[in-house]
């Protein structure tokens, strides 16, 4: 009785092996890299989102949003952040087919996706060029001046650069930035309530303490959540502060 084998599959050419492991690798690098920005922007803009809400709760001097003053338009601003949420949406739809190897529906699908994020950047300028107030007008207007450009260059970073380190490294300065931000204004905060000396031995120790406890937290949490997780749930802690902040206005009011 004849031996019967099963056919070799064909075999791809060196030329085709090559292309295609360089797919997948910049498959895997897109996926790693969005991961591990998400997990660094969660934790930049929680340190903007901590800062609004802490000096709205505490209302210094009234400067918070003061009576009379007009902040930047709503409409406009849900523009933008409508624009940004679609041009997400197609750039997901645009990965999906690009991984069932359909190459001209993810051409086209990224297109509309950075059509539509370039939009809502040229949107997000004209918005800052065209402020009714100075940067430092009062509390709204510091927070708002200091988040919006970073968040505009986070914007464009992502549009262009989604599948590169750059916005790794965008989310890296979002989070150096945000951590600026809440330096200074808790510093400050202290300063106004307590004697200089005071406040600033208080403060350093916590910054201190901080500095030494919060790696080991978090290093701890990011052995079993993975790092996106472990910035986000660091994002979400930064907030536990504000319920006192918010026990605090209802007590001096």
């Amino acid at each position: 009785m004849a031996e019967t084998t099963a056919p070799e599959p064909a075999q791809l050419s060196p030329a085709h092996e090559e292309a295609a492991f360089y797919h997948e690798a910049a498959l895997n690098a897109a996926w790693i890299g969005s991961r591990l920005a998400i997990g660094s922007l969660s934790f930049g803009f929680g340190a903007f989102i901590f800062a609004f809400f802490y000096l709205q709760s505490l209302n210094s001097h009234g400067l918070w949003y003061p009576s009379g003053f007009h902040g930047p338009g709503i409409v406009l601003g849900s523009v933008i952040m409508g624009l940004i949420v679609v041009s997400a949406v197609v750039q997901t739809v645009g990965l999906v087919r690009i991984k069932a190897a359909s190459r001209g529906a993810w051409l086209g699908a990224a297109t509309v996706a950075l059509v539509l994020g370039l939009t809502a950047v040229g949107l997000q300028v004209y918005q800052l060029v065209s402020l009714s107030f100075w940067p430092g007008a009062n509390g709204f207007a510091s927070v708002f001046t200091g988040a919006s450009p970073v968040y505009l260059v986070v914007v464009l970073a992502v549009m262009i650069w989604l599948a590169s380190p750059t916005a790794v490294l965008a989310g890296m300065a979002l989070f150096g930035a945000g951590f600026g931000v809440v330096e200074n204004s808790t510093f400050a905060l202290l300063i106004e309530r307590l004697p200089e000396a005071k406040a600033s031995a208080l403060w350093n120790l916590a910054y201190d303490a901080g500095y030494g406890v919060g790696p080991v937290m978090f290093g701890l949490v990011s052995g079993h959540t993975g790092y996106p997780l472990g910035f986000a749930l660091t994002g979400v802690g930064v907030l536990a502060a504000l319920p006192a902040a918010l026990r605090e206005r209802r007590d001096r009011a």
